[in-house]
């Protein structure tokens, strides 16, 4: 089962972010992360995953348009990204600096696409997702860990 680890990074802190997840994914056994930045990503990609977890930096309070391009061309996949497992994260410049809001725009996103969308797990945050300021320290790396094991497991449980 393969979870695509999708996201927009300029800094490359975002990017830093992704790789954390992604090895969550893969420490669920029978998981694989595919992690593709926004200019890699293909339908393909988006068809043959079980979940997509997805990040951006805070721009605006709002994903990066980069990132807001990829869903919107994607769109003929729609229906059929229906029932997989959808999550987010994100990064920013300033502690008060919009990463919520920046989730909520990436979820909005998923759960138009019909997916079944989860936070990160109690033992992280147990909030929207995970986000950090800056690069990611030892325990933002540890929280999107543990979102990228969460979207696995259910995704597992889910039989997606």
């Amino acid at each position: 089962m393969q979870i695509l680890v999708l996201y927009y990074s300029k800094s490359g802190n975002t990017r830093k972010l992704a790789e954390a997840v992604a090895r969550g994914v893969d420490s669920v056994e029978g998981a694989q992360a595919i992690i593709k930045s926004t200019s890699e990503v293909t339908k393909d990609n988006f068809l043959n995953c079980s979940g997509v977890i997805a990040g951006s930096p805070v721009y605006f309070g709002v994903m990066a348009a980069d990132l807001k391009r990829v869903i919107d061309e994607f769109i003929s996949l729609r229906k059929k990204m229906e029932g997989k497992v959808g999550a987010a994260f994100a990064t920013s410049g300033d502690p008060t600096g919009g990463k919520e809001t920046t989730m909520f725009s990436i979820i909005q996103a998923l759960m138009i696409y019909g997916m079944v969308i989860v936070g990160d797990p109690m033992s992280a945050t147990g909030h929207y997702g995970t986000a950090c300021v800056g690069e990611p320290d030892e325990k933002a790396g540890e929280n999107g860990a543990k979102l990228g094991a969460r979207v696995a497991e259910i995704a597992l449980k889910l039989g997606v």
